[in-house]
């Protein structure tokens, strides 16, 4: 599957976040992109969340893997309104002349375009949609809701070696809006005081089509890029201290 068709089906399904799509069936480009750097094994401590409530006010934290979907959910609420944007676009590609930066970092290949400037939703998502292979880390506020993203490049995918769990503390939005709050734990009620969910990536198989192969005509990195990841994401939940609840969705993406 090309990149166009994923392309067409993300534009439809914007603003799920992308373990929620994998366990509704709605695998899509998004979705594809979060897992197409990944190889074969089983890859513990990802896409974690830790949430509290107050009243009616979330506190959201996550590992890196949701930050372009945090970005795009404020985004899609600011619409035509500016807003002071600050943060980074990480790539491995040149993009100058496709992004306004304001600074460049690069070290070992991998370059760090500096965001510092006002932006409109409209201009964010334009920018995500053109940039999807690169890693969007942008902070901003967005009426009551404020959005912070740590302003660097998120680790890569590696197996999981050791069984020491990261900081959940990567992005970290303070919000009222129930809407985010539903994408990122959709399958739980939101009446708790604190919920933790942590996932594991268990990928099988790397599929590589016919189809594939002929249009990558041997171009081994566009055949990464593109191949389908098939395997298994196991989700485990914990609500206001009880017992861990554990929910499994095979997935191919």
């Amino acid at each position: 599957m090309g990149k166009k068709i994923y392309k067409l089906i993300f534009l439809l399904i914007v603003m799920d976040f992308f373990i929620k799509k994998i366990f509704e069936g709605n695998v899509d480009g998004d979705v594809h992109n979060q897992f197409n750097k990944f190889s074969r094994g089983e890859f513990k401590n990802r896409a974690m969340i830790v949430a509290k409530k107050s009243k009616d006010k979330f506190n959201l934290s996550t590992t890196a893997e949701y930050a372009r979907g945090l970005v795009r959910a404020l985004a899609d609420k600011l619409g035509g309104g500016k807003t002071d944007v600050k943060g980074v676009v990480v790539s491995t590609r040149d993009l100058t002349g496709e992004l306004d930066f304001q600074d460049k970092k690069q070290f070992m290949g991998v370059k760090q375009y500096i965001i510092d400037r006002e932006m409109s939703g409209e201009e964010i998502l334009d920018l995500c949609d053109k940039l999807s292979g690169s890693f969007v880390g942008l902070s901003f506020s967005v009426g009551d809701s404020e959005l912070k993203i740590k302003p660097k490049a998120p680790k890569s995918a590696k197996p999981s070696t050791k069984g020491d769990q990261p900081k959940v503390d990567f992005c970290k939005l303070k919000t009222f809006n129930k809407d985010v709050a539903e994408g990122l734990l959709f399958d739980i009620p939101l009446d708790f005081k604190k919920v933790e969910i942590n996932h594991e990536f268990i990928i099988d198989e790397i599929v590589i089509s016919d189809e594939l192969k002929e249009e990558a005509g041997g171009d081994f990195s566009k055949i990464k890029d593109l191949a389908l990841r098939k395997g298994k994401i196991v989700r485990r939940i914990v609500i206001d201290e009880g017992e861990e609840e554990v929910r499994e969705k095979d997935f191919e993406a």
